[in-house]
């Protein structure tokens, strides 16, 4: 039968920050964007961006054995575990195959995340979307586009997922009339991970805290 996820621990997992081969141009995500469309840091436009520190446990994905009483030894012994992600990182699920997402993640709880009524997240490397990491870091680290698909109404300088071509799109906009496409949804997070070239721990004082 098939078994439910159960976002408290990992099944198949991959680190936050490793591309894992998938290919990212397939969405063609900013570097295609319209001229219309600003990106991080353009027109006074800024993503709402998480910067996770090196202390961050983050929830892991644990698979559901099945229900008792009446669970047989089979299917307990069935299920996969792995470790939980590191200090500062998260961890993918892709255990479903046949599914149609292209797997699972879990994101730690917030009032932002928990009003969102139909979430979905998109991986994008952080360059795509104009994010600037620091100087040491020359390797593309794929970050967390958390969407509430059911905010599908313009809002200035928010960025908007958008549906141009069969394509998405990921931008912000000053003006309706410069948004091309039907809109798919509203980013509501960006979330980057820690890694080691990020520096100390946070300190309270924003000039030693700009990882980003």
């Amino acid at each position: 039968s098939r078994r439910s996820i159960l976002l408290l621990g990992i099944a198949s997992s991959a680190t936050a920050w490793v591309n894992n081969g998938i290919d990212f141009r397939s969405t063609e995500f900013s570097s295609r964007l319209f001229m219309s469309a600003n990106l991080h840091g353009e027109g006074s436009c800024f993503m709402p961006l998480k910067q996770l520190d090196e202390g961050t446990l983050s929830p892991r994905i644990v698979q559901i054995a099945g229900a008792f009483p009446g669970l047989s030894t089979e299917d307990f012994m069935a299920v996969q575990s792995e470790e939980g992600p590191s200090p500062g990182q998260w961890m993918y699920d892709f255990s479903d195959p046949d599914g149609p997402q292209m797997g699972t993640v879990a994101i730690e709880g917030s009032n932002d995340v928990i009003k969102c009524k139909d979430p979905v997240v998109i991986m994008a490397e952080h360059t795509s979307l104009n994010i600037s990491l620091p100087d040491q870091i020359n390797n593309a680290v794929d970050v967390l586009v958390l969407v509430d698909r059911a905010v599908k109404t313009f809002a200035e300088r928010k960025f908007l997922v958008t549906d141009v071509g069969g394509k998405t799109k990921i931008g912000a906009y000053e003006t309706k009339s410069d948004v091309e496409g039907e809109i798919l949804g509203q980013v509501i997070l960006v979330q980057i991970p820690w890694l080691s070239a990020m520096g100390k721990k946070k300190t309270g004082f924003m000039e030693e805290e700009e990882y980003f």
